[in-house]
């Protein structure tokens, strides 16, 4: 497996809401290395700062206080070597699905034909193969949620930042997208950071799992998940490793609480 672009580094970093007559501290205290190539999931109690820092590491929010970098380049706003795949797929209605995942090619001057052959790309890498001219309205969530991922991946982006995209689906189709994500991250070699309110679902992506605690979030454990991602399986699931570790990491949300931050 191939990796890209720099490791992403959070130091000292905080973000702070200002509302009326009142501030929320949403995250304190973030120090954070993550390794080019690596599948990190982050789960915490509700409230606790998952989606805010995914916003900052996508752009869309700057930090309060602390520095956020990829490659060793502050992140000052939005840029296409970071994917941000969203809980509900965001396709264009009125767009082809082949369209709607050749849009970033566009915007960049590919031509037509460059355009259809990125597009086809990765509609068969998702296992959308032949459905390319159809309506998004067209295919199931779970193959919308397909197709925003190829979207992402047809800009190339060296990290995925994805925000519980399989949240809403049913149980059967959350577990077939599960490996599927799998299968891609395998043969991209690209960064995942991937939130999820699944215990479950982080151990079984992730090669490491952060938890936050209670808002202001911290980070109150990052570890490494001690079953093989080359092992990753239904089967995997009920193995005593992978019972346990997810059992402790459950165990352990909402109980480090940190005292709340002052101005």
């Amino acid at each position: 497996m191939t990796t890209a672009g720099g490791a992403i580094e959070l130091h000292g970093v905080g973000r702070r809401f200002a509302g009326r007559g009142a501030t929320v501290d949403a995250l304190a205290g973030i120090d954070l290395r993550i390794e080019p190539g690596e599948f990190v999931s982050i789960v915490g109690p509700s409230g606790c700062g998952k989606t805010t820092l995914l916003q900052l590491l996508a752009g869309f929010l700057p930090p309060t206080v602390g520095t956020v970098t990829v490659g060793g380049a502050p992140i000052t706003g939005p840029s296409p070597d970071r994917g941000v795949v969203f809980q509900h797929p965001n396709l264009f209605p009125w767009k082809s699905v082949r369209e709607n995942v050749a849009l970033g090619p566009r915007l960049r001057g590919a031509s037509r034909a460059e355009r259809r052959a990125i597009a086809d790309r990765y509609l068969d890498l998702v296992g959308l193969d032949g459905f390319g001219d159809a309506a998004p309205y067209e295919l199931s969530g779970g193959m919308q949620q397909r197709a925003q991922i190829a979207r992402v991946l047809a800009n190339d982006p060296a990290v995925l930042l994805m925000d519980e995209p399989f949240g809403a689906l049913d149980a059967l189709t959350r577990e077939r997208l599960q490996d599927e994500l799998l299968r891609i991250w395998r043969g991209s070699g690209k960064t995942v950071l991937f939130i999820t309110h699944s215990v479950e679902e982080a151990a079984y992506l992730g090669t490491r799992v952060l938890l936050l605690s209670p808002r202001p979030g911290r980070i109150v454990l990052d570890e490494p998940v001690p079953v093989p991602v080359d092992g990753r399986n239904a089967a995997v699931r009920t193995t005593p490793e992978f019972t346990a570790f997810r059992e402790r990491i459950a165990g352990r949300i909402g109980s480090d609480a940190p005292p709340a931050v002052t101005a």
